[in-house]
């Protein structure tokens, strides 16, 4: 599967710093942008992940971009940061818990977020699917990423699993003061999606749309989303499309097969690829602020 000549596509979720990508990331990028992946997004998912991010998009300024935050899984962490520095904290259920000075990570994230590269902060969010951080620490963790972006007038990467309604909770009390958050991967239902765009958020759409399995509940309502808020992603390496053909003899994912995503919301939408390939990447670049 190829792009039409001058098309482009935004990858706005690529895990690029993974080890699944340690020994072959310049030919990764070379097939992306060989099947017009033209720009990516590297993501962040702690400190230390979100340096390496930003270490890595400053290799190919204007092609790759980094955001900075830490994922929920790793919200305990920053609890034991915070303990560490002698503050407890509460359960970031208001703004003075969010916004409280002496978060070594926040101080992390905010030191980063003032690269160029850097264009978004996140991924942060609510995984109650897991849980592998407790669900108060997660929330904290969350709000005090939410107020970050807010003081920085950044937009926000969000990731959510079964969390829609702590998540919309703590979205809404700082909606006004945020200019924009993505819900990437998008995988909820249609009770959440009318939510979040009531909220005015992004929707990022991924390969489970392309999975027969788990994936088709999205197909009868992804029509609900507006082009100037809908982008696409691959969150590589993971879910790869299972619209592959021949499938792939492995399980990793990468961004040139971002247009079997882009395939498979145009289907869905009823609408050209060409089309969708354009208003998904104008959408970024203005949500992004890409160059």
């Amino acid at each position: 599967m190829g792009l039409e000549s001058g098309m482009d596509l935004v990858d706005i979720g690529v895990n690029l710093t993974n080890r699944a990508f340690r020994d072959d990331l310049d030919e990764v990028c070379a097939r992306a942008e060989a099947v017009g992946v033209t720009r990516m997004v590297i993501t962040g998912t702690s400190v230390e992940e979100s340096a390496a991010a930003a270490e890595l998009a400053q290799r190919a300024p204007g092609a790759l971009y980094a955001t900075a935050g830490v994922h929920p899984h790793h919200a305990s962490d920053h609890a034991a940061a915070l303990a560490a520095s002698g503050d407890a904290g509460g359960d970031g259920s208001s703004d003075a818990a969010a916004s409280r000075d002496g978060d070594p990570v926040c101080d992390a994230l905010r030191e980063l977020a003032g690269r160029p590269e850097v264009v978004a902060i996140g991924e942060c969010g609510l995984d109650y699917n897991r849980n592998f951080s407790p669900p108060a620490a997660q929330r904290r963790c969350f709000e005090a990423q939410v107020a970050l972006a807010a003081s920085l007038s950044m937009p926000l990467f969000v990731h959510e699993r079964e969390a829609s309604d702590d998540l919309l909770a703590i979205l809404t009390r700082w909606r006004d003061r945020v200019p924009g958050a993505v819900v990437h991967c998008f995988t909820g239902d249609e009770a959440a999606l009318d939510a979040y765009l009531a909220l005015d958020l992004h929707i990022g759409i991924t390969g489970w749309i392309c999975d027969e399995r788990r994936g088709t509940h999205l197909h009868p309502i992804i029509k609900k989303i507006p082009l100037d808020r809908l982008m696409i992603e691959t969150d590589a390496p993971y879910l790869m499309p299972r619209t592959i053909r021949p499938r792939p003899k492995h399980r990793r994912n990468e961004p040139a097969h971002l247009p079997y995503v882009l395939a498979t919301v145009a289907e869905h939408l009823g609408l050209p690829e060409a089309e969708v390939a354009a208003a998904t990447t104008q959408t970024a670049e203005r949500f992004f602020g890409l160059r």
